[in-house]
């Protein structure tokens, strides 16, 4: 009687490492935004370098991609934008 319940202690221990660990991944996965910085920082060197349209817009995976330039105090900024469709993050790099 007592191996039964300790096996049955020990596959409920392991299931719910494995359902956290597995969450952990996924959620880790999702949200990762290494690619998507990267991108940005491509489309700042492709705008210092007069090659990059504005306003751009584009589409990175689950991310949203937008170049823009904002007027402001009679200087103009232009905004290097990212929005994750589903994990509300956003990215903003000023120039």
């Amino acid at each position: 009687m007592e191996t039964l319940v300790a096996t049955v202690l020990i596959v409920v221990v392991f299931m719910t490492a494995s359902m956290v660990l597995n969450n952990l991944f996924a959620t880790s996965i999702q949200l990762n935004d290494n690619e998507v910085r990267q991108e940005l920082l491509r489309l700042q060197y492709q705008h210092q370098n007069k090659r990059l349209p504005v306003p751009y817009y584009a589409e990175l995976g689950p991310w949203q991609i937008e170049v823009s330039e904002i007027d402001w105090q009679s200087t103009t900024q232009t905004v290097f934008e990212a929005n994750h469709r589903s994990g509300n993050k956003e990215i903003v790099l000023k120039k």
